[in-house]
């Protein structure tokens, strides 16, 4: 019998980026990003969900305790991203163009050395209340 239970944190920044493409032609880049290419940049208010999956502890009862993964967050992600311009602020974009995509995989990245290895990590990031991403895909 599988017993594993997901669990989830809900969080929010907000940060401005422009998607670009440098080796692309100011004109291309403006065709394939639109007002996303935006030189002045432009901003989003993402609504972040962090998925835990895993059997709960014999001794807890707890997948992942949520007050933990809830610090966590805000200490490693939150204050890394939130009102900051992800281009210029963030070092893990200067090579990386911001797409809501790329997010979801940094937040992944950050949080998986810091969550017990046996333990399913997702991330869900809403750019738009219509627009989310999720990483790894399921």
């Amino acid at each position: 019998m599988n017993k594993k239970v997901s669990v989830y944190r809900k969080e929010h920044f907000c940060a401005a980026h422009r998607l670009n493409n440098p080796s692309w032609s100011e004109e291309k880049n403006y065709n394939v990003f639109g007002k996303c290419n935006n030189p002045n940049y432009h901003g989003h208010n993402y609504e972040l969900n962090v998925k835990v999956t895993g059997k709960p502890s014999p001794d807890t009862g707890f997948v992942i305790d949520l007050k933990y993964l809830s610090d966590l967050i805000k200490e490693t992600v939150i204050e890394k991203l939130d009102h900051k311009n992800l281009n210029l602020d963030v070092p893990e974009f200067s090579d990386l163009n911001p797409t809501a995509e790329n997010i979801a995989i940094v937040i992944f990245n950050i949080l998986r050395d810091k969550i017990d290895q046996e333990l399913d990590l997702q991330i869900r990031l809403y750019e738009t209340p219509r627009n989310f991403v999720e990483y790894p895909a399921s």
